[in-house]
């Protein structure tokens, strides 16, 4: 304790400045060439992070800033952008046309570019087993349904990120690929795509969740607050003027 409470005072007296690093031992060897070897290289080691925290950490990492100025109307560049392949570009044209009823893409990390999967037909109850268990997914898919009466074909879009189960590179670029994607469909191709969907299980696309994310119940009307009546009884009207003779004033 002793030894402790005064180690700042020693390191005053000495010059604080003076002094380059700190360490601390138990045994003869903590203290040696060997141990302040491994002591430098622990705090020239980066702190352990969670998988969340090196994710963010990545996104920072990766961000494309531009230069900020009184002209700049832009101040981060949202997203990366990875071209279609040509067979992914026909299956959009076809999924337009009414031709087929669903597209699963995915992301060629290496070549950079949104590859095609597959555009089996499907109908809403395979929805689920579509969706792989451990790698992300887009996914396009035709909703034919009723509402209100009216039968409707909705194009609806699904990005499926099983969580942790993928890198964090692939939630990353799948992340950041997905908003220039879904720009790329509905501008170039003209693509009416009524939602845009995100999961992380192939089990949460059952008809009846697809249903409510299309057509979203609308909230109930609140009624406006009503002021409480007074108690009841006859009480007299409000006098703003004290009349004459009042509170032992003479008129």
């Amino acid at each position: 304790m002793l030894y402790a409470a005064t180690r700042a005072t020693v390191k005053k007296e000495f010059g604080g400045g003076h002094i380059k690093d700190e360490m601390f031992g138990t045994l003869k060897e903590d203290v040696a060439l060997h141990g302040y070897q491994k002591h430098v290289s622990s705090c020239a080691a980066p702190a352990p992070l969670t998988a969340a925290e090196q994710e963010l950490q990545q996104i920072k990492i990766n961000e494309v800033k531009t230069e900020i100025s009184v002209e700049s109307k832009q101040q981060t560049l949202q997203g990366l952008s990875f071209p279609l392949r040509p067979e992914a570009e026909e299956a959009v044209q076809l999924l337009k046309q009414k031709k087929i009823n669903y597209i699963q893409l995915k992301l060629d990390i290496e070549k950079e570019t949104i590859d095609l999967v597959h555009t089996k037909h499907t109908d809403i109850q395979d929805l689920p087993a579509r969706v792989p268990k451990d790698s992300a997914r887009y996914h396009f898919f035709l909703y034919k349904h009723s509402h209100e009466g009216d039968y409707l074909e909705s194009i609806v879009f699904i990005y499926s990120m099983p969580g942790y189960k993928c890198s964090i590179k692939e939630r990353m670029l799948y992340s950041s690929c997905k908003n220039r994607l879904l720009e790329s469909v509905e501008q170039e191709y003209q693509l009416d795509i009524a939602k845009k969907i995100e999961i992380e299980d192939g089990s949460e696309l059952t008809s009846e969740f697809l249903y409510d994310e299309v057509h979203p119940k609308q909230h109930a009307f609140k009624q406006a607050f009503a002021k409480p009546k007074g108690p009841a009884g006859k009480r007299g009207q409000k006098r703003l003027i004290k009349g004459p003779g009042e509170n032992g004033e003479d008129s």
